[in-house]
């Protein structure tokens, strides 16, 4: 879309930014909400804008964009809305597709410009066809947009194109135009989402929030011509130079037009074309970029895009492997494509189980072509999340005899087997797999969930011993959670409450993670390293909640919140 309008008019401003948010709150909701809440999230959005002149008090935003907020204070906004998204259930919390997600997105980061800089990179649990990037290197790409991808190369591109928006300051620039209009953007950077403070609606948490994350992804429809195209530059090379095809992002963009055009009759547009308008002229000059790409990776000798001297001067060496440019090597004929079983992941965990089980049955008996791996490790799931694990395990049996070494397929077939009632052969499954690949979330998560329920305390004290590792760096509610079961069966009440807590927190309950951790302080068993673990997390949160606090911040558990129990 075009430059930012400005206008002298303050009416004038108010009435651009409420069309906007409208517009964009409609795109970005959920489609699983009812419409009660959907009418609260552009109430809450509209009350945002009205806010910057009535209640909200914002500080001194400086004239520059560097000046408006620091690196740390950007990361540290983009996950607290991470933490806020996942306290309502927007987040596809998932091991494997927090990893699978995050491999591909850092095999782009590593062929950007700015290599060294914070990402991260999450699944939302939205059907729209969507991605957004936000402060601090936070990059959300919606179910629907994996889902609607063909290949690895299509997903890259978006994915690209929203690392070309953080590497090249967009979003700086964006903060800094923001303050032409009203504060909208400042708003939510700055803890400011105060919008349904008063109101007493029970859904006035989850509408303050999607509203600000409305606000938020609503900047990339104001991201000027000219850095929707710089984006794409900078995409189009990040996308080849990690071993994608580079011409998988002008591609993807060309049959979103499509479909844009062919439902012109009636049909929604795209989220994704909203908040990234295309053109004709945007499509062809992609794809003369990616061509002289092409030509260009054609004269290299080793007939790859990536220079391996290039690659050792910029990047750290990697063990054990002494040409990383074989690492972008097409798989081999036969390969199963890790790709395509994610896609079919992301669609049942972000869908319903039980309709997707009926969908897929259907589709393997109607269409000849649908009858793929991938499609049936998807029907797998489905089944087993919706009960019926016997079922799942007829087929993936004969998915696993033709790859045999297929952590996926095995992890889903022990998930199936444990859901089937076959709890002896589902743990000695997970244990094989936690021999095999030690410290692999997924694997142990998936062991302690099945040890803890049903089992004894021995087992329960393994499940905790399985998942301690994997808690100083995980950010995971699930993780904590699922360590705090295992704990409290295992007898260690101090280290559950503990665990307890850090799930409250990561799950956008700050109020309620301070409060747990005060009650745990008063208990007379304590030793002196609990104690002393315990008041360090106090002093950790204190500050946040703080913040909270004063900026008037309301959130689901704050002291002021209607549904504080």
């Amino acid at each position: 879309m075009g430059s930012r309008a400005t206008s002298s008019s303050g009416t004038d401003a108010a009435d651009h930014g409420h069309n906007a948010i409208v517009t964009h709150l409609m795109s970005m909701a959920p489609r699983r909400l009812a419409p009660r809440l959907l009418t609260a999230l552009i109430t809450a959005g509209l009350a945002c804008a009205a806010g910057a002149q009535q209640d909200v008090h914002l500080p001194d935003l400086g004239s520059s964009a560097n000046a408006l907020i620091s690196p740390q204070e950007a990361q540290d906004y983009g996950a607290s809305m991470l933490r806020q998204m996942r306290a309502l259930d927007m987040v596809v919390d998932d091991p494997l597709l927090d990893d699978y997600i995050n491999d591909l997105g850092y095999r782009l980061v590593a062929s950007s410009d700015k290599p060294k800089e914070h990402f991260a990179f999450f699944v939302v649990k939205d059907q729209e066809i969507n991605a957004f990037a936000a402060p601090g290197g936070y990059i959300a790409v919606n179910a629907g947009l994996m889902t609607i991808t063909r290949d690895e190369s299509e997903l890259a591109g978006v994915v690209a194109h929203e690392i070309g928006h953080i590497t090249q300051n967009h979003l700086q620039r964006a903060f800094e135009d923001s303050k032409k209009d009203a504060p909208l953007m400042a708003l939510v950077l700055l803890g400011a989402i105060a919008a349904g403070a008063s109101s007493r609606s029970g859904d006035a948490p989850m509408a303050v929030l999607a509203g600000g994350q409305g606000l938020i992804a609503q900047k990339s429809i104001n991201f000027t011509r000219k850095d929707e195209i710089e984006a794409d530059r900078v995409g189009i090379q990040t996308l080849a130079k990690a071993g994608f095809d580079p011409n998988a992002m002008a591609g993807f963009f060309q049959r979103m037009q499509d479909v844009m055009s062919a439902g012109a009759g009636g049909e929604d547009v795209p989220a994704l074309l909203q908040t990234h308008p295309v053109t004709t002229m945007r499509i062809s000059d992609a794809k003369a970029r990616a061509d002289a790409l092409i030509a260009a990776q054609k004269l290299r000798p080793s007939g790859s895009i990536m220079d391996k001297l290039q690659w050792e001067k910029s990047t750290a060496p990697i063990a054990f492997v002494k040409d990383p440019t074989t690492l972008f090597q097409p798989p081999a004929r036969g390969h199963l494509n890790t790709y395509a079983l994610m896609r079919e992941r992301v669609r049942v965990l972000a869908g319903d189980a039980t309709k997707l089980a009926t969908y897929y049955s259907a589709s393997l008996q109607t269409r000849q072509d649908f009858n793929t791996p991938a499609n049936r490790y998807g029907y797998a799931l489905a089944l087993t999340r919706s009960g019926r694990g016997a079922a799942a395990i007829e087929q993936l049996q004969p998915l696993l005899q033709s790859h045999p070494e297929n952590l996926i397929l095995k992890l889903a077939l022990a998930d199936a087997r444990l859901q089937a009632g076959q709890r002896a052969a589902a743990l000695a499954m997970y244990a094989a797999l936690n021999t095999q690949s030690p410290r692999n979330r997924a694997v142990a998560l998936a062991y302690a969930k099945a040890l803890t329920a049903g089992g004894d305390q021995e087992q329960a004290r393994l499940a905790a011993n399985l998942l301690r590792p994997l808690l100083d760096n995980a950010s995971e509610p699930e993780i904590y959670s699922t360590y705090a079961r295992a704990s409290d069966k295992a007898g260690d009440s101090v280290r559950a409450g503990e665990a307890f807590a850090d799930a409250s927190y990561y799950s956008g309950r700050p109020y309620d993670a301070m409060e747990q951790l005060k009650r745990l302080l008063k208990r007379d068993d304590l030793d002196y390293y609990a104690r002393v673990r315990i008041q360090a997390r106090i002093a950790e949160l204190t500050p946040l909640v703080l913040e909270l606090h004063k900026r008037k911040i309301k959130t689901e558990d704050s002291p002021d919140g209607d549904s504080r129990q």
